[in-house]
């Protein structure tokens, strides 16, 4: 996987923040990139010439979606970043129907791709990378169920691993868990509810947080995961502004 040219990756949710720079990482990369998203999004053309972004508009929470798409594309990874914006409000402000979200999108998105890689499967060497997030680390008590779907994101991603070793299929699964990105669809209004939870200004609860996390940074370090040899990844990482760790 260390060349990735003519090797192609799936990218579901790709329109915006994470997503948008993993795809355009991996095309940058030399990749041929499909992604994957319900709203259109425009990508730069790689700078080297050799990679491309194919857009494909569809709900990749429809399970034919994930069947039509990797029979047709026949891809080398799959990376799955697609999930909805969580509700950022305390548990007694929440409705079953916003507390739920994540579960039935993050995680049906999840499970409808990881249950294809599995039964098409995913030609030999494939990777799988699901993008959760770091919310699965500590909580969040300001989105609902978001952090327990996140976490079930992990735990499936693990079960994936677990059926292709027992087939015997040569493929590999793992879990990113991001910290805040404070410009993406997501991060943004989740820093602005810490913050104001924690009677602090956005500047000053970022200025504690650490290097903070871009989409740029995000598709480098997606990149560097996807090139590193298969006996050296770990079933999940942590993926913060400066680059992926290993997590136990």
């Amino acid at each position: 996987m260390s060349d990735l040219s003519g090797r192609t990756t799936i990218v579901v949710g790709a329109s915006r923040g994470l997503g948008h720079g993993i795809a355009s990482a991996f095309a940058e990369a030399g990749a041929p990139v499909v992604a994957v998203s319900r709203t259109p999004a425009t990508f730069p053309p790689p700078t080297n010439g050799s990679g491309s972004v194919r857009p494909e508009h569809a709900d990749a929470g429809d399970p034919r979606v994930a069947a039509e798409l990797i029979d047709r594309f026949e891809p080398d990874t799959v990376v799955l970043v697609a999930g909805a914006v969580p509700h950022m409000r305390p548990l007694q402000e929440q409705t079953w129907e916003t507390f739920s979200a994540g579960w039935e999108t993050d995680v049906r998105v999840t499970f409808h791709w990881l249950r294809e890689a599995l039964l098409t499967p995913l030609r030999p060497g494939g990777r799988v990378v699901v993008i959760s997030s770091g919310a699965v680390l500590g909580g969040s008590p300001l989105s609902g169920g978001y952090a327990g779907a996140k976490a079930t994101q992990r735990f499936i991603t693990g079960y994936a691993q677990g059926e292709a070793d027992r087939a015997g299929l040569d493929l590999t699964f793992t879990t990113v868990l991001p910290k805040f990105a404070p410009l993406t669809g997501v991060g943004r209004p989740a820093v602005r509810a810490y913050a104001a939870r924690a009677g602090v200004s956005v500047e000053d609860f970022l200025r504690k947080a650490g290097p903070l996390l871009t989409p740029e940074i995000a598709g480098a370090a997606l990149v560097e995961l996807v090139r590193t040899d298969a006996t050296a990844v770990a079933p999940a990482y942590l993926l913060d502004g400066a680059g992926t760790h290993r997590l136990p």
